[in-house]
Parts: C-alpha cells; structure tokens; sequence
C-alpha cells in the first residue's frame, strides 16, 4: 500500500519561514558588524592608554576608561574653532547646491530647449570628474583674488553639484506637468514655481542632498588642506591629522579620541534627518 505524503499545514510554513528569518537577520548583523566594528574599535581604542595600547593593540575592550586622550584633543586643538569652521562649511555648501540644484533639475526635467539631452549628458559627464583634478585652475583663480584661506575658497567651488542636480532631476519627472500648467495659468512665475511649489513636493530628496552633501564635504580633508595655512577657517579633519605629526611617533589614542570628536555631529544629523532619507528612498521606489 502506498503511503500519501502528508501535505505541510500552516504550522510548518511558519516554521519554515520564522528559520527563514532569523537567518537573514543574522546575515543583516554579520554585515551590520562589519560596518560598525571598525567604529567600535576606534571607540575602544579612544579609552586606552598609550601603555595599553602598545602592549595589547587588537583587544577591542580597554581594562580601565580613561578621558586623557579627550583631554590631550582638546588641550592641544582649538576643537570648537574647528569644528565651528567645519559645520559651517558643510552647511553653507548644501544649502547653495540645493538652493542651485532645484532650478536645474526644473530645467532639465520640465523645461523643453534645445540642446536638453547634452546638457544632461554634460551634467552626468561632471559626476565622473574627482575635485583633485580642478584643483590646479581653480587655486589658480582663486589665487589672484586674494580668497585662499577664506571660507569663500571653501564654499564657492562646491556651490553646485551635478550629483544633486541629477537626484532633483529624477524627482521631478514623478512630478505631473499639469501642476506647473495650473500654476502658470494662476499667474505664478517660475520662481514662484520651483521654489513655492515644487520645493515642497521634492522637500525629501533636497533634505537626502543636503545629507550626503554635508557628510562628504564635511569630512573632506583634500580642499581644506590646500586652500587653509591657519587657524581662522582651518577644518576639523585637517586639524585631526596634524595629531599624528605632535611629538615622536603616533599616538593614536590621541588619534582616534580626535576622530570620535569629528563624527560625532555626523551622527546627530544622521539621526535626526534618517526619516526623510528613508521618505526619499521610498518615494523615489514608489514613482
């Protein structure tokens, strides 16, 4: 007599899908570990003392937690001067590139003109160029103007972004052309249209720019450390490298209580502006 396979009832689907889950949930850790390791590490580190350091440098967990590298940062380093250069640094670029990137993006999505395509193709094009290549012209016109070590030195080269031009862009095409053709009609103007209008229907993904224009720009070292000789407008990440240069080796306690230092205003902004950079995401998922 043959047997029948019992068919699998509704308790065994569960089953199956609750291992199903606590698999990828583990794998989502082990990778989350591995992104978050290294920064556990310089926490750690931070903690140590110079003898403990040398006598046991890959122990993850410091035997006593000592604030002596904090103070060194802080006693050798102008922090807040630098961090205050820093913030608004940071702030004023992604505030000009989103302020700049929402008329682009309107030209290029909404605008019809011609030569359309190649000037979004030229717009591309720029994403592929690093900064390090301009760097020799732009210090070259920036040079006779007198603004080298100025925040304008700083600021002005990254006042428009191609990156953040595109992202507008793409958010725009999702946006229906007969809201500009009903504003147009009222009488609105086309100020009154990007900014008014459509500034608020895309508020998620300038917020996403703002973000990742902020971080990049706020821990670049490259530009501010050819463009400052001093203190008045010298940036945090270029003042943390010069701990490694104090005294006769590396003493990278120091070193990396100045890194905790620099991403700990990263941090915060992260965690406040994390909602709508997954609104963003969502939308742009969605559209």
């Amino acid at each position: 007599m043959a047997l029948v396979a019992k068919p699998p009832t509704r308790e065994d689907y569960a089953m199956r899908r609750s291992t199903s889950d606590r698999l990828v949930t583990l794998g989502l850790a082990l990778v989350a570990l591995l992104w978050v390791g290294p920064y556990l590490w310089m926490v750690a580190t931070s903690f140590k003392s110079l003898d403990e350091l040398v006598r046991a440098p890959a122990w993850p967990i410091p035997s006593h937690f000592r604030l002596d590298a904090y103070r060194e940062v802080f006693a050798t380093l102008p922090v807040w001067r630098y961090t205050l250069n820093t913030l608004v640094m940071a702030a004023l670029i992604g505030a000009l590139q989103a302020a700049l990137a929402l008329p682009a993006g309107y030209a290029l999505a909404k605008l019809t003109f011609r030569g359309r395509r190649p000037a979004f193709l030229m717009v591309m094009a720029c994403l592929m160029i690093p900064p390090q290549v301009t760097f020799v012209p732009v210090f070259m016109m920036l040079g006779p103007l007198g603004l080298v070590n100025t925040m304008t030195a700083l600021v002005v080269p990254f006042a428009v972004s191609a990156f953040g031009t595109f992202l507008v862009r793409q958010a725009l095409l999702a946006v229906p052309n007969e809201l500009i053709e009903a504003a147009r009609l009222d009488g609105a103007g086309e100020l009154t249209i990007i900014y008014r209008i459509l500034g608020p229907l895309v508020r998620p993904t300038l917020a996403a720019m703002f973000l990742f224009s902020f971080v990049y720009h706020y821990s670049d070292y490259f530009w501010p450390l050819m463009m400052t000789t001093d203190d008045h407008v010298r940036t945090l990440p270029v003042a943390i490298a010069l701990l490694r240069e104090q005294g006769t080796g590396v003493r990278w306690h120091i070193v990396m209580a100045g890194n905790v230092v620099l991403t700990l205003p990263v941090l915060v902004l992260f965690v406040l502006a994390q909602r709508r950079i997954l609104r963003a995401v969502t939308a742009r998922g969605l559209s």
